[in-house]
């Protein structure tokens, strides 16, 4: 009988052991941010490096594209978009509200879609 137990919660371990997602600790993610100059670029990345758990960002003022480097136990890409929006820049997925895009200094007021 104590044999059949063991054997029983060795099973149900392993099962929930292999049903357990592992997290990437430097998770690469490409994504779109709106933006116009230096000044937005320094917003966007300071932005972003304030989520605990983002390792690298750059982002590329003609492109629009930023680069992450992130570690997937502590953070998610869309933390960091929602920091990012909450700044007044929108992301692919996460708008910035209006009176987040309107706090933006002139030149950085970019074309919303």
């Amino acid at each position: 009988m104590k044999n059949l137990i063991v054997l029983v919660v060795s099973i149900l371990f392993g099962l929930s052991v292999q049903g357990q997602e592992k997290k990437n600790k430097n998770a690469k993610y490409t994504t779109e941010v709106n933006g116009n100059c230096e000044q937005c670029q320094k917003r966007i990345q300071k932005a972003a490096y304030s989520v605990v758990g983002v390792k690298s960002v750059t982002w590329d003022i003609a492109t629009h594209q930023l680069n992450l480097i992130i570690n997937e136990e502590k953070t998610t890409v869309n933390d960091v978009k929602k920091a990012i929006a909450k700044v007044g820049h929108d992301t692919d997925e996460v708008k910035a509200t209006d009176e987040d895009y309107n706090n933006l200094h002139h030149c950085c007021l970019y074309e919303r879609n």
